[in-house]
């Protein structure tokens, strides 16, 4: 099993590491947060650290701490525009049993 991105994901990846001027892919991985259970946390990784687990999806690397990874595994990651004013990073993780109402966390 794999991390994927969509076409869109990884253009707003590739746009925002070449606005930075650095970094080696995107950085997922969760914590412990929300009425759920776990929070999906996203950042850019500027280095690639022992037991990450890196996959390459559509030209980017997207980098996966040992920790998240049983969570993450499989999860398609989409970018979308929700209205006019907001827009961000969906997850479709098969791993995720449910999610709360406002979308923010899930469980495993």
């Amino acid at each position: 099993m794999s991390i994927e991105l969509t076409e869109k994901a990884a253009q707003r990846v590739q746009s925002m590491i070449a606005k930075r001027g650095h970094g080696v892919g995107l950085r997922l991985k969760t914590r412990s947060s929300g009425c759920s259970g776990f929070a999906y946390v996203v950042d850019y990784a500027d280095s690639i650290d022992e037991g990450d687990q890196v996959f390459e999806s559509r030209g980017v690397k997207v980098i996966i701490d040992q920790q998240s990874q049983p969570l993450l595994l499989g999860t398609r990651v989409d970018y979308v525009k929700l209205n006019a004013l907001n827009e961000g990073f969906e997850f479709i993780n098969p791993n995720a049993r449910n999610m709360c109402g406002c979308g923010e966390s899930f469980t495993v």
